[in-house]
């Protein structure tokens, strides 16, 4: 990255909980540097994601406020801004007007790296169709004749995060991310998620999981700690080097 491109951290999620479970950790540590990051929660997961409220006879207003309210928290625990399109879900469909809406922020955040999820999930449609958006927003972005305020994009790294069920989802690593030092943080964020408490010990178990295969790769001379825990992701475009390494 060039010394005067100042970093920052875009992330497209379907629903309100998703940026946690998956990027939680990434958010965190950009954060921690110091770093802008800015998720866009394309919905509220309000039919497909909050079981619970239906089940407490709430009505869908008052989903959508209660998922709102925990997303806020979670982002805040993060120490990131969040924007929510409210663009509905199951199903959440493909439409110019949000890849409209998501050049617009792309040309607003100047993201550096762009955090989203895999094109192929087979347990949740809403997840692939938001991908393809954000993918689709960022090369119109990238143009410099399409009208929207701002300067044409770059062309920012984009890292698919974790899905729910990877073997399922084709999903295959190629980057372990250390998330140790802001754990506690991530933690923080699932907590406020309490409409998806069940989670909660499954993310906390595949952050360990994921940390011992990241010690495996980093070496056993490089001062990681037996506690060490991280996050998968799956890079998208290639990487651009001067040198092998």
């Amino acid at each position: 990255m060039s010394a005067n491109v100042t970093p920052a951290l875009l992330v497209i999620s379907a629903h309100a909980g998703d940026f946690v479970w998956r990027a939680g950790g990434a958010i965190a540590a950009a954060t921690a540097r110091g770093e802008r990051a800015k998720v866009v929660c394309l919905s509220y997961g309000e039919r497909g994601e909050s079981a619970r409220a239906w089940r407490d006879g709430k009505t869908l207003e008052e989903i959508k406020a209660i998922r709102r309210g925990e997303a806020e928290a979670a982002a805040t625990a993060l120490g990131a801004e969040i924007e929510f399109f409210d663009a509905g879900d199951y199903p959440l469909l493909q439409s110019p007007e949000i890849v409209d809406k998501l050049v617009h922020v792309y040309r607003d955040v100047k993201p550096t790296v762009v955090l989203t999820h895999p094109l192929t999930d087979p347990y949740n449609a809403d997840h692939p169709v938001a991908a393809r958006m954000a993918l689709d927003a960022r090369i119109l972005a990238q143009a410099i004749g399409y009208p929207a305020e701002g300067e044409a994009l770059g062309a920012p790294p984009v890292f698919f995060f974790e899905p729910h069920q990877p073997e399922q989802s084709d999903f295959k690593p190629n980057v372990l991310l250390d998330i140790t030092e802001v754990f506690p943080q991530k933690r923080k964020a699932m907590e406020s998620l309490v409409a998806q408490e069940h989670m909660w010990t499954y993310y906390t178990d595949l952050a360990r999981r994921r940390g011992v295969q990241l010690k495996r790769n980093a070496g056993p001379n490089l001062g990681f700690t037996t506690d060490t825990l991280g996050e998968a992701y799956v890079r998208y475009y290639p990487e651009v080097a001067g040198v092998l390494a």
